[in-house]
């Protein structure tokens, strides 16, 4: 289950599985999103697009920036997305991830 929070600020929209964040944006200015990502495809996403940048305010080796400016494809982003979202709940008990599948 994925909820949306305001817990930084009113313009900046994180979204959490289980209390963790997986993926933030701010709903001011050029539209980017920050995405939680394996640190060794982190790298190579950099490498082979540039409209992704290390993580803007955020760990460096384990999240990445997206600017959303059509040079990424809705699939490729939606991938991205699915792996924060995963790579997240990997990282949860296994309590946890079993209600997960529940839902």
């Amino acid at each position: 289950m994925v909820t949306e929070e305001f817990p930084f600020d009113e313009v900046t929209l994180v979204f959490k599985v289980a209390g963790k964040m997986f993926s933030l944006t701010g709903l001011d200015g050029d539209f980017s999103i920050n995405l939680k990502c394996d640190p060794e495809k982190a790298i190579q996403l950099r490498e082979h697009h540039p409209s992704v940048q290390p993580g803007y305010h955020m760990n460096k080796k384990h999240w990445n920036t997206v600017m959303v400016d059509g040079s990424v494809s809705d699939k490729l982003l939606e991938e991205w997305i699915d792996h924060s979202y995963d790579l997240v709940v990997a990282g949860l008990p296994k309590k946890l991830r079993e209600e997960l599948k529940k839902v």
